[in-house]
């Protein structure tokens, strides 16, 4: 592996597991068995590396999202894969990563927010009025309200005064909101597919 790919996949690892701040440079060398010198030839500091590894994620994300949208039958389906995916993405996540970000790389932070603001809100808005196309979201639905309902649960599930850590996991978290968000949405005809793909049996 390519010695700045190797950075970020070793540096993406440690921020994933054990938080951004808790993870020094000095951490990244010695887990990669490296010399400081040729980590910081590669990331000047921390904030580009950090940067750089939230770029990836960016990446990677969208190109996920883009491919479950294609293969999902329907916009129920389209919710329930990606739901699953961001439950593996969540079940990694440690839980002081958004705080990290916040507070202390803002460069990072705002990158994710333009993801999140424009990609996001995106894949979101056309979700809903996939839905309603297709029958299985109500039609009377306020789209740009419910948008951004939805994307403000993202941040939500890693709120630690909301949902402390300790007693509430990001990907359990995650896993209501998505449910309830989708269950608040559809028709008749979209919860019985809900419940299809879920494997629900339940009296109407």
């Amino acid at each position: 592996m390519d010695l700045k790919p190797r950075i970020l996949h070793y540096a993406d690892q440690l921020f994933l597991r054990n938080g951004i701040k808790s993870v020094s440079m000095d951490d990244l060398a010695a887990e990669l068995a490296m010399s400081k010198k040729t980590l910081y030839k590669t990331f000047a500091n921390k904030d580009e590396l950090v940067l750089a590894v939230m770029r990836g994620h960016i990446e990677k994300s969208e190109r996920d999202c883009g491919a479950i949208a294609e293969r999902a039958a329907n916009a129920v389906e389209q919710c329930v894969l990606l739901a699953r995916w961001a439950d593996q993405q969540f079940s990694h996540i440690h839980p002081s990563i958004f705080h990290d970000l916040r507070k202390y790389h803002p460069a990072a932070w705002a990158s994710f927010g333009e993801h999140k603001n424009a990609y996001i809100l995106n894949q979101i808005t056309q979700n809903l009025r996939r839905g309603m196309a297709e029958g299985l979201f109500r039609p009377d639905l306020d789209v740009d309200v419910l948008a951004r309902l939805s994307l403000a649960e993202i941040e939500l599930t890693f709120n630690p005064d909301l949902y402390p850590p300790a007693d509430f996991a990001p990907a359990r978290v995650n896993r209501v909101l998505d449910e309830h968000f989708l269950l608040g949405v559809v028709t008749l005809k979209g919860h019985r597919l809900f419940n299809k793909y879920q494997q629900i049996t339940e009296e109407e």
